[in-house]
C-alpha cells in the first residue's frame, strides 16, 4: 500500500490550492477526484469577484488551478471514487475503486453536489430537458425557451449565460433574489429575460423530452403550466461528506464537516476545506483561503516544525 505524506479527497479550488502549498511544503501529496479535476467551479459560465481576474470562466479558471498543481509536482488521480476512509490511526487508509493508499494526513476537499427540486418528472427528464449545469447544456437551447429555478447567485448568473442565446424565464419561490445586486441589476435589465416571483415548481412534463413545468405561486395561490424546452435547476447544493461521517468525522445537522479556525477536525491529522465545511461563505476565494490553511495546518503535523501549536 502506497504511503504519502498526505491525500486528499476532492479536486476543486479547495484540493487544488491544498495541494499546492502541500507540494511547496515538500510533501508528498495525492490528491484524489471521482470525475474531472477542476470542480464544480467548472460549471459557472462566468466569475467576475475572483481576485485578479475582472471576467473569467470556470472552466478556465479551473484549468489554471489544476495546471498549477500539476506542474509544482502533485499526484492527481481522475475518475477515482473514495469509498471509505480509516481515520483511527496514525496512518490513515484511505480506499478507493481502484486501490488503497497511507496517508500521514487527509484533507477532505470533497465539495457538495447540486441540489434537487424532488418533483415528479425532474428525474425522468433528466439529460432530456433537466439540467444542473448552464455551461454544460446551455448552447443545446440556443433560440428555445428555458427555465431558470432559483434565486442565489448561481441561479442569476445562469439566467444571464442562458439568455445571450433563449427566451429566458426565472421561477424564484421568494419576491427577492439573494443574489449579488451588480448582478440582478444585470438580470431585470435584459428584455428576453421575465422573472416569476413567488414561483415554485411542481412538476415537469413532456413525451420524450421536456415539453411544460406546472408552477404554483404561493402567494395567488393560482396553478398554470408553463410551455418550455429545458429546466435549470440552481437551488443551492448539499455537502459531499457522507464518507466523512462514516469514518467518525463530526459533521453538523446540515451534513457540514465541522472544522475550527485552522480547517482541524475532531480526528487528529485530518482537515476539511471548501464546500463540504461548515463555513458560511461559500465562494472560490473561501474555498482557496480554507485550501492554504489546511495545508500549511497538515504540514505543520506532519513536520512539526519549530512554531506548530498541537
Amino acid at each position: 500500500m502506497e504511503l504519502w505524506d498526505l491525500i486528499i479527497v476532492g479536486a476543486g479550488p479547495a484540493g487544488l490550492t491544498a495541494g499546492i502549498y502541500a507540494v511547496r511544503s515538500g510533501l508528498e501529496t495525492l490528491i484524489i477526484e471521482e470525475k474531472l479535476a477542476g470542480g464544480t467551479v467548472a460549471d459557472a459560465p462566468v466569475i467576475e469577484n475572483y481576485p485578479g481576474f475582472e471576467s473569467i470562466s470556470g472552466a478556465e479558471l479551473a484549468q489554471k488551478f489544476v495546471a498549477q498543481c500539476r506542474k509544482l509536482g502533485a499526484t492527481i488521480h481522475e475518475f477515482e471514487r473514495v469509498e471509505s476512509l480509516d481515520l483511527k490511526n496514525e496512518e490513515k487508509v484511505v480506499k478507493t475503486d481502484k486501490g488503497a493508499y497511507k496517508a500521514k494526513a487527509v484533507i477532505i476537499a470533497s465539495g457538495s453536489s447540486y441540489s434537487e427540486l424532488g418533483v415528479p418528472g425532474e428525474k425522468e427528464f433528466r439529460g432530456r430537458g433537466v439540467s444542473y449545469c448552464g455551461i454544460c447544456d446551455g448552447p443545446l437551447f440556443k433560440g428555445k425557451r428555458v427555465l431558470v429555478v432559483g434565486g442565489g447567485n448561481s441561479a442569476v448568473v445562469t439566467a444571464l449565460y442562458l439568455a445571450e442565446f433563449a427566451e429566458v424565464k426565472v421561477a424564484h419561490r421568494r419576491d427577492a433574489f439573494r443574489a449579488e445586486e451588480a448582478r440582478v441589476r444585470a438580470l431585470l435589465a435584459k428584455r428576453n429575460v421575465e422573472v416569476l416571483w413567488n414561483t415554485e415548481v411542481k412538476e415537469i412534463k413532456g413525451a420524450k423530452i421536456v415539453e411544460k413545468a406546472v408552477l404554483f405561486n404561493n402567494k395567488t395561490g393560482e396553478t398554470f403550466e408553463l410551455p418550455i424546452d429545458g429546466v435549470f435547476i440552481q437551488v443551492g447544493e448539499v455537502p459531499n461528506s457522507k464518507i466523512a461521517k462514516e469514518a467518525g468525522v463530526e459533521v453538523d445537522d446540515h451534513g457540514y464537516i465541522i472544522v475550527d479556525t485552522r480547517q482541524r477536525t475532531n480526528i487528529l491529522g485530518v482537515y476539511a476545506a471548501g464546500d463540504v465545511t461548515n463555513h458560511s461563505v461559500k465562494q472560490v476565494g473561501t474555498a482557496v483561503g480554507q485550501g492554504i490553511t489546511a495545508a500549511l495546518e497538515a504540514y505543520g503535523f506532519i513536520r512539526r516544525p519549530y512554531y506548530y501549536r498541537q
